[in-house]
C-alpha cells in the first residue's frame, strides 16, 4: 500500500482569500440576476431585479479595485506581478504541459494567463454596467456624464452581453481545471482559496 507525502505551505494571505470570496459572490449574483432579468422581461418584479443587479454591480467594482490595490502593495503572492508569467505560458503551450503538475508555490504558471484575462473582462464588464446604469437607471458615479443618454446605449449593452458568456465560460473553465488537477496529479487545490494552504508532493512522493 502507498501513501502520499505531501509538504504543506501557508500561501494566500486573509485579504486575498476574502476578495476572492467578495468578487465570487458578486459575479455570481450578478449572472443570475441578469439571466433571471431577461426572463422576467418588463414584469414588476424585475425592476426590482435590475436594482440589486445595480448594487451587486457595485460590489464588484469595489472588490476589483481593492483586489488591484492589494495586488500592488500585498504579500508576493498577491502581487499583480505573481500573474504576469509569459515564459511559462508559452513554455506550456511549446511543450504541451498545460495540466503538467505544479511545481512551486503560487498561482500556477499557466493558470494565469486564465486569471488575467477574466479580470480584464471583469474590469471591462464593470466599466459598462456602470455606464448602462447611468443611462438606462440614472444612476451611478457616471450618471455626470452619461445620465439618460440613450443614444449611447448600445454602445456599452453590445460589449456588456457579450462578455457576459465569456466570463461564464471562463468560470466554468477555472472549475474544470480544479477538479482536473485534483483527480489528475492528488493534490488537495480548491480548498486553498478557503485555507491558504497549499500542497505539493514531496520528492520522495510516495513511500510504502
Amino acid at each position: 500500500m502507498t501513501r502520499l507525502l505531501l509538504d504543506r505551505e501557508k500561501v494566500y494571505d486573509p485579504v486575498l482569500r476574502s476578495l476572492h470570496a467578495w468578487n465570487a459572490l458578486a459575479i455570481v449574483l450578478l449572472l443570475l440576476g441578469g439571466r433571471i432579468g431577461e426572463w422576467l422581461g418588463y414584469a414588476p418584479e424585475a425592476a426590482g431585479l435590475w436594482r440589486l443587479h445595480v448594487w451587486a454591480g457595485y460590489c464588484l467594482v469595489f472588490g476589483l479595485v481593492a483586489r488591484l490595490t492589494w495586488g500592488m502593495v500585498g504579500p508576493a503572492h498577491a502581487r499583480v506581478g505573481a500573474l504576469w508569467q509569459p515564459r511559462a505560458w508559452w513554455r506550456a503551450l511549446r511543450y504541451r504541459a498545460l495540466f503538467a503538475e505544479p511545481q512551486g508555490w503560487g498561482h500556477d504558471a499557466p493558470a494565469t494567463l486564465g486569471y488575467l484575462l477574466l479580470y480584464l473582462l471583469l474590469f471591462g464588464m464593470a466599466v459598462t454596467g456602470l455606464a448602462l446604469a447611468a443611462i438606462e437607471q440614472g444612476r451611478g458615479p457616471l450618471y455626470l456624464w452619461l445620465g439618460h443618454d440613450v443614444t449611447l446605449s448600445q454602445l456599452f449593452r453590445v460589449p456588456h452581453e457579450w462578455m457576459e458568456p465569456a466570463i461564464l465560460v471562463l468560470l466554468v473553465a477555472h472549475i474544470a481545471v480544479l477538479i482536473l488537477r485534483e483527480t489528475r496529479h492528488g493534490i488537495p487545490t480548491a480548498q486553498a482559496m478557503v485555507s491558504g494552504f497549499q500542497y505539493r508532493k514531496k520528492p520522495d512522493a510516495e513511500a510504502e
